[in-house]
């Protein structure tokens, strides 16, 4: 299994905070790579892995995830992760914004987003 990337999922309460946040984050390189009103994504343009995602709500699953991994297959993970017993919180489904993803809860209660981007 090949990680692409492994992302802090940050929740904050508005779009407010995440304009704040933008300004912020700014000051240290980072800049916005993906906003969907109630997610927005900063990343290094110098290494575009290195990165932070802000979410207001998650408007396709019941909780707003810890973290995200991006894997390079995802259905494979996901096989593997049901095999395992682990508890998934959402299904594994396709995203009207270019991912693959389901949710699964890790030994210590935090909530990972497993992702991979289809082709």
């Amino acid at each position: 299994m090949t990680v692409r990337r492994v992302v802090p999922d940050i929740h904050v309460e508005s779009e407010e905070a995440l304009r704040t946040s933008r300004d912020f984050y700014g000051l240290l390189g980072l800049e916005e790579v993906m906003s969907l009103g109630w997610v927005t994504t900063f990343a290094s343009p110098t290494n575009p892995t290195a990165q932070i995602i802000f979410i207001t709500e998650e408007r396709t699953a019941p909780v707003v995830p810890d973290m995200s991994v991006e894997v390079e297959d995802v259905d494979t993970v996901y096989a593997q992760v049901v095999a395992s017993g682990a508890e998934v919180v959402r299904e594994l489904r396709d995203e009207e914004w270019g991912v693959r993803r389901f949710f699964v809860r890790d030994p210590n209660g935090r909530v990972v987003n497993v992702l991979g981007h289809r082709a």
